[in-house]
C-alpha cells in the first residue's frame, strides 16, 4: 500500500514537471492573444486524460511553440488560427496513418538527433532564464530547492514542493504572475468558418513554420526521448502514433476554440525528472485542468504561481533534455556535428538545424570513408 502511495505521489510530482512550458506559453496566449480561457484549458485536459490513457506513459501535451509565439507577435485572426490548426492536424494524419513519417525518422542519423536534442535543451535554458528574471531572487530560491530535493531526496514530490514554495514567496514579494481574464462559462464555442483567405494566413502564417518544429521536436524526438527513459514499455510510442494522436487532436479540438497542440522531448525529460513513471501524470494533469476550467474563478489559481517558479522548472526540464547519455556516449567524430546541429537550431530554427546536421554528419562520414581507404 505505501508502495502504491509513493509512485502516486511520484507520478502527481512528474505531472507538474512541464508546467514551465505549458503556462507561460499556452495560457500566456490567452492573456495576451484574447482567446476564450475555457476551450484552451479544455482542449489540454482532453488532450492529456487521452495521452495518459492511450500511451499509459508520461507522454506531455504541450502548445505547438511557433504558433503561440506567432500569435503574440502577429495579428491572426481566429478563423485563421482554426485554419492552420485543422490542417496541421490533417498533414500529421496522413503522414502517421501512412507511416512515412517512420521512414522519415529513420533516415535522421543520431549525431543529428542528439545536436537538435541539445539545441531544444538550450533555447528551453533561455527561455527559462528571461522568466526567472522577473524576479530572480525566487527564481534562485526555487530552482536551488528543486536541485537540493532531486538530488538528496529523490522519491520526494519535488515540483509540488517546488511550486507551493515559489507561490508562497511570490505571495510575500510581490512577484509578477500570468495576468489572466475572467472566464466565460462557454465551454466550447465554434468560431466562424475560415474563408479562402483565412486557410492562406494559416498555411503561410501558422503551418509553415510550425511543421518542422513539430516534426523534429514533437514526434522524433518524443519518440527517441521516450526509449531512452522507458525502454521496452514505449515500443508502442513510435513516431506514427504520435503523428496520429497529434493530427486528431488538432482536427478535433481547435475548430472548438482549443489552441493548436502538440507532444514534445522536453516535457517528456520534465515529467521524468520529476517522478512521473506512467500513463497515471498526464491523466492527474488533464484531470487538473479540467477541474480549473470548469470551477469559477478557477484561473486565479494558475496567475497565483509566479512566472520566476515556472523558470526555475523549466530550466531543469531543459538541462534534463540537452545533458542526454547520448550525448556523453557519442564518438568525438560526431560532436562537429552535434555542436553544428544545436548551434543552428539555437541560431535559426530546428528544421534548419536538422539540414545543417544533415550535411555536416554526410563530410563526416565521407571524410572517415577516405580515412579507411587510405
Amino acid at each position: 500500500m505505501r508502495s502504491v502511495q509513493k509512485k502516486l505521489a511520484r507520478d502527481a510530482s512528474g505531472a507538474l514537471g512541464d508546467l514551465g512550458t505549458l503556462i507561460p506559453l499556452g495560457l500566456g496566449v490567452i492573456g495576451l492573444a484574447g482567446l476564450a480561457p475555457v476551450p484552451v484549458l479544455l482542449g489540454f485536459a482532453i488532450f492529456y486524460i487521452a495521452t495518459g490513457l492511450y500511451y499509459r506513459l508520461p507522454i506531455p501535451v504541450q502548445p505547438m511553440k511557433a504558433v503561440a509565439a506567432l500569435l503574440l507577435t502577429t495579428q491572426v485572426s481566429s478563423q485563421s488560427l482554426v485554419a492552420g490548426g485543422v490542417l496541421i492536424g490533417a498533414i500529421l494524419l496522413i503522414l502517421g496513418l501512412t507511416g512515412w513519417i517512420n521512414g522519415a525518422a529513420r533516415l535522421i542519423p543520431r549525431s543529428v538527433l542528439s545536436g537538435l536534442q541539445l539545441g531544444l535543451g538550450l533555447m528551453l535554458a533561455y527561455m527559462s532564464f528571461g522568466l526567472m528574471a522577473t524576479s530572480l531572487p525566487l527564481g534562485v530560491v526555487t530552482l536551488a530547492l528543486l536541485g537540493i530535493t532531486l538530488k538528496f531526496f529523490p522519491h520526494w514530490p519535488a515540483a509540488l514542493i517546488g511550486l507551493i514554495a515559489a507561490v508562497a514567496l511570490g505571495a510575500f514579494m510581490g512577484a509578477e504572475g500570468l495576468t489572466l481574464p475572467e472566464a466565460s462559462f462557454a465551454v466550447f464555442f465554434l468560431p466562424e468558418l475560415p474563408e479562402l483567405g483565412d486557410w492562406q494566413q494559416g498555411l503561410s502564417t501558422l503551418v509553415l513554420p510550425q511543421l518542422a518544429l513539430t516534426l523534429t521536436n514533437a514526434i522524433v524526438l518524443t519518440a527517441l526521448v521516450a526509449g531512452d527513459y522507458f525502454g521496452e514499455q514505449s515500443r508502442h510510442v513510435t513516431p506514427a502514433r504520435l503523428s496520429v494522436s497529434t493530427g486528431l487532436a488538432n482536427l478535433i479540438l481547435v475548430p472548438l476554440g482549443a489552441l493548436p497542440m502538440c507532444h514534445g522531448a522536453g516535457g517528456v525529460a520534465a515529467h521524468h525528472r520529476f517522478g512521473a513513471r506512467t500513463g497515471t501524470a498526464p491523466v492527474l494533469l488533464g484531470t487538473g485542468l479540467l477541474f480549473i476550467a470548469l470551477m469559477p474563478g478557477g484561473l486565479s489559481m494558475i496567475a497565483a504561481i509566479p512566472m520566476a517558479g515556472l523558470g526555475a522548472l523549466l530550466f531543469v526540464a531543459a538541462a534534463e533534455l540537452a545533458i542526454s547519455k547520448r550525448l556523453w556516449t557519442a564518438k568525438p567524430s560526431c560532436w562537429p556535428v552535434i555542436a553544428i546541429t544545436a548551434l543552428v537550431t539555437v541560431w535559426i530554427d530546428p528544421f534548419f538545424g536538422l539540414l545543417a546536421g544533415a550535411a555536416s554528419e554526410k563530410v563526416r562520414t565521407t571524410l572517415l570513408r577516405k580515412r579507411e581507404i587510405a
